[in-house]
Order: structure tokens, then sequence, then C-alpha cells
């Protein structure tokens, strides 16, 4: 099967921050694949800014390097690498001072093509270089590309988007979540939209409970800076979890417009009911990674790895949320994410209610309920967990099998990364799978009391072994309410 391409329009695309590690193992192949496909014209140009003092030949050296360590050889051939590099060209540029912006004028010239700006850069450089592009006359009609995080609480995520609005409006600046961009995510919206069977069973009458897990194996390795001052409920939690959160519970958009689903998602973020002070304590586990095995061989612990034996910083981090409306009272939403634990995996799992009579003997064994497991990462696809009959004779024994839809294997095409459909979404001008400035404020309005409440309560993180599925509080949070995560069978 052939996936179907459409060629965007022509683009001038700068990214900030081209050298490091965001552009070189996303961004960069990423656009290499699209151009690949034939996807983006021969118009368009990329040029990458950074401090580095690079020739032109250097960054294109440097785009052919990441295009090699990045990209499968099968994927990649001598003639498209040397025509996509060609049209690479680049500017070294002080963000927060003029070297480097007259010249990024010159090179980018009178606007003919459709102009982006990608600030993957941290946050404390969005608002420098938003001002910048104003006063130097680049943020008219241009559009611009923002990294999370957007911020650490409420207040300074507010902040940040005000740096962003004092150039760009609201309708041209563009907060990419890469979760949004992967296909079992959008393909959420297709099984509750596109299909008779689901939509009328997803609410409280037939779901017992959401699960959402997106666990790492790899501990903090270079981001132990930067880790440090966030910790997994602002790294994670505030951003990727709860959108995923916002799909699954979300009601059905008007339209697939960027302001029709973004209203409703907003909405879900409205409805979380707040946790605070004892409710915060009550339904949150926080646990820090010890040294431990993982991939074979022995790792060490966060605060080694980190060289600060008094950090409280949280590796790993375990909610039960809840939402006050109609569709969900009653129904939990267990979200947990963390590093350095047993496997590598990002799913949804919807967990339905046990039937309400079973006409089945003991004979037959246990009926166990339905679930839908959306798997995001790896192996991308869907499962549907029913109970049937164990063939052969001998009476009615029952199974709890699988319906399983592997992408790979239904679709026998490469599943393009996240950002190859983002990128090529900002050039259509289409904001559906980017945060709207209320969305990201609203998620730190829920998360921000959490994080008043375990600095108060002055507890450290609870210790798990590097390896485990963290620490023993997570996995008592959910069997006090007579459930368990979902392992697969």
């Amino acid at each position: 099967m052939t996936a179907r391409v459409i060629a965007v329009e022509p683009f001038d695309l700068v990214v900030f921050g081209a050298t490091g590690d965001l552009a070189v193992r996303k961004l960069i192949p990423a656009l290499y694949h699209r151009f690949a496909d034939g996807q983006i014209p021969g118009s368009a140009r990329v040029i990458g800014a950074s401090r580095r003092a690079l020739t032109n030949e250097a960054f294109r050296d440097m785009a052919r390097d990441a295009l090699e360590t990045h990209v499968p050889a099968g994927q990649r051939d001598a003639t498209s690498v040397a025509a996509f590099v060609a049209r690479l060209s680049y500017v070294a540029i002080d963000a927060q001072g003029e070297t480097g912006w007259p010249e990024l004028v010159a090179a980018l010239g009178p606007q003919v093509n459709i102009r982006v700006f990608y600030l993957a850069t941290g946050p404390d450089l969005f608002g420098p270089i938003c001002e910048q592009l104003a006063a130097h006359g680049l943020a008219s009609e241009a559009r611009v590309v923002v990294e999370k995080p957007i911020g650490k609480s409420l207040e300074s995520a507010r902040a940040v988007n005000d740096a962003i609005g004092a150039a760009f409006p609201e309708e041209r600046v563009y907060r990419i979540d890469h979760y949004l961009g992967k296909e079992t995510v959008q393909n959420l919206m297709a099984l509750r939209f596109a299909n008779a069977l689901f939509e009328p069973l997803w609410n409280s009458a037939h779901i017992d409970h959401v699960q959402i897990t997106v666990a790492e194996t790899l501990g903090v390795e270079g981001r132990a800076g930067y880790y440090d001052t966030a910790g997994a409920l602002r790294d994670m939690v505030q951003n990727h979890i709860l959108q995923l959160v916002c799909l699954v519970a979300m009601e059905p958009p008007t339209n697939l417009s960027a302001d029709a689903v973004r209203d409703e998602k907003l909405k879900v973020l409205k409805s979380l009911v707040p946790l605070t002070d004892g409710s915060a304590l009550e339904h949150s586990v926080r646990g820090q990674y010890r040294a431990g095995a993982s991939a074979g061989g022995p790792v060490r612990g966060y605060l080694e790895e980190l060289g600060n034996a008094a950090s409280h910083t949280e590796t790993f981090v375990a909610l039960r949320a809840d939402i006050a409306n109609w569709r969900w009272a009653g129904v939990p939403f267990y979200l947990r994410t963390g590093k350095r634990l047993a496997n590598r995996v990002s799913e949804i799992v919807v967990a339905f209610r046990p039937i309400p009579h079973s006409v089945f003997d003991a004979s037959a064994g246990p009926i166990v309920a339905n679930r839908l497991v959306i798997r995001l990462q790896p192996d991308e696809g869907v499962k549907l967990w029913l109970m049937i009959k164990d063939p052969g004779p001998g009476g009615m024994r029952l199974q709890h099998v699988p319906l399983d839809m592997s992408f790979a294997t239904v679709f026998g095409v490469r599943n393009p990364d996240a950002y190859e459909r983002l990128l090529m979404d900002v050039v259509r001008g289409n904001q559906t799978l980017f945060m709207r400035r209320d969305e990201v404020e609203a998620a730190w309005s829920w998360v921000g009391p959490i994080l008043d409440a375990w600095t108060e309560s002055r507890e450290a993180p609870r210790q798990y072994t590097a390896g485990t599925w963290g620490p023993s509080a997570a996995i008592a949070l959910i069997e006090r309410d007579r459930r368990t995560w979902h392992e697969e069978e």
C-alpha cells in the first residue's frame, strides 16, 4: 500500500538552535523524509541559525552526518540526500544580541514563500528571539513554532506566552507537542468518531477506568541539568499526558477545525477535579530511581548521575485524575510516567466494565472485562481484548485474546515520525494538533497545586530500583480501588 503524499506550498523555514540535539535527531531527518517523499517543493528553503560559527558547507556536513545517524540506510539514497542538503544554508546569530540578524534578513530577502520560524531552543530564548524577529521586520505574516516546556508554572507560562504574543498573534503561534503528531494518537479520534462501535459506549455507563502510561527505560542521560529543574510532572504530565487525557475524554467536536477540537480539549482540562493539599498527596505518588539494572547491564541511580545527593526531583509520577462531568463521573484516569522503568512503552488503556451476569459455569474459566489498548510506541497499533471460545471439543472454555491491528503490518508503509506531520501542518497553517495558549495555562492550573502540595509536605520521593515499574506505592494507588495496572498478556 502506498501512502498518499500531497505537496505543500513553497516555504522558508528558519530553525533556531539548528546545531542542537532536537534539530539533529528529529527536525533534519523529518524534513529529509518529507523531501524524499516529494512533499517539499523545490523552491523551499531551510536556514539553520545558532551561535556556532559555521559555514554553509559545514552545516550541510552536519546535516549529512545527522541523516546517516538517524535515518536507516534503507530509507535514504545518495541522490536525495545530496539534493536535500543543497537547499540548506546557515546563519550564525546571537539570539539576545545584534550579531547575525542583518545577515538573516539578507538571507531571507523579501517574503515570497510562507515563512516559519522554529524555536528549537530553551524557553528562556523564546521571548528574546520573538522580540528580535519583530524588531527586524521578520515577524509580519510569519509563523512561529515553540517547543515545550512553556514555563515551569502558571505564572512563568503566562510570561512566556506574553513575550511570544507581543510579536506574533495567537493564530500564528504553534506550540508543538510531538505526541499529538503520532499516528496512533490521531487514530484515537478516528476510532471514536468514525466508527459506530465505540462512541455509544464511550461513557461512565460502559467504561470502568482509563490508564495512560508513558514509560522509558533510559535515565536522564545528558539532560540531568534541565531535568532536575523540571521533574516528571512538569516534563511529561503537564503537556504530553494531559493532552492524551483530553483526546480520550473530550466531547465530539462539531468538525475537525483547529478551534473546534481545542475548545473541546479545553473543557476537559477545566473539568479536572483539582488536587490540592491532602487530596494531592492521597492521589499522587512520586518516585526517584536508584541504582539497578536496565538493558541487561547495571545502571547508576538518579542522584549518582546528577551528582547531587540532596535532590528531591521526581523521575516517576503516578496520579489518579477525575473528570467532573456527565460523561466521566466516577471513571478514574490513572496516569503514570517515569524513567528507568521495566519497559519502554506508551499506551492508552480503556478498560470496559465487566458483564453484569455470566451464563457460563465455572469450567469456562474466568471472564475478563474487555479492554481497548492503544499503543503509541513502540510497535504502534490497536488491540481490542475480547473473550472467545477456545477452539476444540470438550465443552466451553473461554480465552482472553486480542483483535490485533499493527499499523506496520496492516498498512505496509513506513510509519512517519510525528515531527514530519507537524512540520507540514505548520506550513499548511493547520493548528489542530498544536496547543492553544488557554490549554497550556489550564494544564498548569491543574498541575500547579500538586507541585505546591509536594513542596509543602517536604517528603522525599519514594525510591525505586532501576528496571522495575516504579515504587510500590504506585501499585497501591490503583489497587486500593480494586484495579491493577495493565500488563501485556
